[in-house]
């Protein structure tokens, strides 16, 4: 007499099956993949605004150019501050592949709203000698007004940084507009926008150098300058800079690169969603608790239909195939869901900032393959129980 061989169940049939058995507890089955899609979306909300800011820090970058170079004083062998030449700007220039030099001078001058300001009250703001070229080598933009120009750096004019003007309660050049700047009136002739290769021109108020050294006291010692040259040769002209700036003294002299300070605030940024990504970890491992727990419960609801299965004929494999695919199924409407809402979160936080909006791939991949993981382990005992119960045993429960 020949064995009977149960029939295999298909890919199809089991995904039915599973289906049957998520469709009869939607609410339960709605609020575990609840749980998975928070832990998916919060994971690709940290990984989509991270690569967005990233983005668009990066076209910042392209768009400035990443081959500006700072020269400004350190300090002597004492400890004293040092201080560049006069000459700095010249010798600088002198460089081959250097294309465009520029400076500015920080003087002892305080700027105020108006006179009745008490002294101490500067709101962080230096009064800063500048060149004329200054905007165009570091990247600035005008947003009101206009720059200093061969006349009115001569005068008693201003352009004033960005979070300067915030501070000073400016919010537009125009005749009209003065602030008290080291004991006198100054006319608010510009306005800038942000400038992030040269983040120390957002707290300042730009003077012309002339004016500087006539009415403010400036030494005209450069406190900063400001290099620009080929791409190619940039690591060549950074080695060369300290002893061109200053021959006598190049040990007292420090070189950074804007894009450098802007990498770190990236690595800084890559620890705060380390962390983020931790907690969105959390999230997911309690969704997958949730589907667990919804698992386990329909098993002991179900055992009279487990009971039954068995006694038809179903095998141990297939009750456990059954309650495993209803696991992953559960995951991965999650997962997607997850994923989803993720993009949703990434977009519209994008696009209130302004950034282009990007989700990567393998974030979005990951997030799916985490979810069916989760599911998995989360299935497996709830599954291996079912397969263990005996018809018997089952139907004796009803």
């Amino acid at each position: 007499m020949t064995a009977l061989v149960p029939a295999r169940m298909h890919a199809r049939d089991v995904v039915r099956v599973g289906g049957a058995g998520l469709r009869a507890r939607p609410l339960r089955v709605f609020l575990s993949a609840l749980g998975i899609a928070i832990g998916i979306a919060a994971m690709l909300g940290v990984v989509g605004i991270s690569a967005s800011s990233q983005e668009d820090l990066n076209r910042q970058l392209a768009a400035l150019g990443t081959n500006l170079l700072k020269v400004s004083p350190g300090q002597t062998m004492f400890g004293d501050s040092s201080h560049l030449p006069t000459e700095a700007e010249g010798m600088i220039a002198q460089i081959p592949p250097v294309t465009s030099v520029t400076a500015t001078g920080t003087t002892t001058a305080h700027v105020y709203r108006n006179e009745h300001i008490p002294e101490g009250q500067t709101g962080s703001v230096s009064v800063t000698a500048a060149r004329l070229d200054l905007i165009g080598d570091v990247g600035a933009q005008v947003v009101s007004g206009a720059w200093l120009n061969e006349a009115t750096q001569r005068y008693p004019a201003t352009v004033l940084g960005a979070k300067a003007a915030e501070r000073l309660g400016v919010v537009e050049a125009g005749p009209d507009q003065r602030v008290w700047l080291g004991g006198q009136w100054f006319t608010v002739v510009g306005v800038l926008g942000p400038a992030p290769l040269a983040p120390e021109v957002d707290t300042a108020a730009l003077v012309g150098w002339p004016v500087a050294e006539e009415r403010l006291g400036f030494d005209g010692y450069p406190t900063t300058v400001y290099a620009r040259s080929h791409e190619q040769s940039v690591t060549a002209v950074r080695d060369v800079l300290a002893a061109t700036a200053n021959p006598a003294h190049p040990d007292e002299v420090e070189v950074s690169r804007p894009s450098d300070v802007l990498a770190a605030k990236q690595a800084t940024d890559a620890t705060l969603n380390a962390l983020l990504l931790g907690l969105g970890g959390v999230a997911l491992l309690v969704g997958g608790v949730g589907v667990a727990n919804t698992m386990v419960i329909s098993v002991l609801e179900r055992r009279a239909e487990i009971g039954l299965r068995r006694s038809l004929g179903a095998t141990r494999g297939k009750i456990r195939l059954q309650f495993l695919a209803e696991s992953l199924l559960l995951s991965a409407i999650g997962g997607v869901g997850g994923v989803v809402l993720g993009i949703g979160v990434t977009s519209l936080y994008a696009t209130f900032q302004g950034w282009p909006s990007i989700v990567p791939v393998w974030a979005m991949a990951g997030g799916i393959l985490a979810t069916l993981v989760i599911g998995g382990l989360a299935g497996f005992y709830p599954a291996v129980r079912a397969a263990r119960m005996s018809p018997t045993e089952a139907l004796a429960t009803t």
